[in-house]
């Protein structure tokens, strides 16, 4: 355990287990550094796993600047926490918003990771769900403020793709939804108006996305409905991607179903430190539907 300051002076909290290749974990918006455990517990025996409270996130900082909050904040504090603890190039994976600021660090610092999972990414990206997204974060940001999140997490634990969670494992699910209730009302609030409601669409992305040639895995539930057109969309522009639809998974699909989102990263790692995740193959991007040679 130990603390590591940003460029601009926030203290984030940051834990380490094992040994080897390091793997940074990026939580999402609903999750804090414990919602990686069971994939510590997992990777921690053969590699070196680093996970870190975001900012508005106890015990880290909670800056009372909502400009402190922003999606390149969020990439850059990824760096400063490899910076910190003196790693050079890392797996990172991250869920939601946390992959997000995972797919922003790959486009921005590509030396600097080994490989990228970007696990239920596309909350209010789709063009035409911005300003509904945009609108439902604001108002989100002012009942928290408003309620307290300890009301307000335990409302969020039950929307419509966490209930898949609750339905497999009620004990698990209980025991995330208790540490959301515990989360900062004012950094959580921040972080959804500062972060959330502003973050640029995917869709904006899309050239950027072409040119992204480090290894990624894409991961989605096929009942976290927000995000399955957006990871189509990731997989088709990124030529380095593969992508993964977990059946009959929500949104909390690493604490949902932890042994299957284990075994998969496991096997893209793998996949990843041989050398054999390759680039797309051009001749499957016909436009034909049935093409045969002459």
């Amino acid at each position: 355990m130990t603390y590591i300051t940003t460029d601009d002076g926030v203290q984030l909290y940051v834990e380490e287990s094992g040994e080897g290749t390091p793997i940074i974990f990026v939580h999402e918006f609903a999750g804090d550094h414990r919602s990686w455990e069971p994939q510590v517990r997992y990777f921690s025996r053969r590699y070196r796993c680093v996970t870190f409270a975001a900012r508005g996130y106890t015990p880290s900082d909670v800056p009372n600047d909502v400009s402190s909050y922003s999606q390149d904040r969020a990439r850059k504090d990824i760096l400063a926490v490899m910076d910190a603890v003196g790693i050079d190039a890392a797996h990172v994976v991250g869920l939601s918003m946390g992959g997000f600021a995972t797919l922003h660090f790959g486009l921005h610092y590509p030396d600097r990771a080994l490989s990228l999972v970007v696990a239920g990414c596309g909350y209010g990206a789709e063009p035409g769900m911005r300003e509904q997204f945009q609108s439902e974060a604001e108002a989100m940001a002012d009942r928290i403020l408003n309620l307290g999140m300890d009301v307000v997490g335990a409302q969020y634990a039950e929307g419509p793709t966490r209930v898949q969670f609750e339905n497999k494992d009620l004990r698990g699910w209980t025991e995330f939804r208790d540490q959301l209730q515990e989360h900062s009302t004012e950094g959580s609030s921040l972080t959804m108006r500062g972060y959330q409601a502003r973050r640029p669409s995917l869709y904006e992305l899309g050239d950027a996305m072409t040119t992204l040639t480090v290894p990624t895995l894409i991961v989605n539930g096929d009942e976290d409905e927000p995000c399955l057109e957006v990871g189509l969309f990731m997989k088709r522009q990124i030529p380095a991607a593969g992508l993964l639809v977990m059946p009959k998974t929500g949104h909390t699909m690493n604490l949902e179903e932890p042994t299957a989102f284990n075994a998969s990263l496991d096997e893209f790692f793998h996949q990843v430190e041989a050398g054999r995740w390759d680039l797309r193959d051009p001749r499957s991007q016909s436009k034909a539907i049935l093409e045969q040679k002459s």
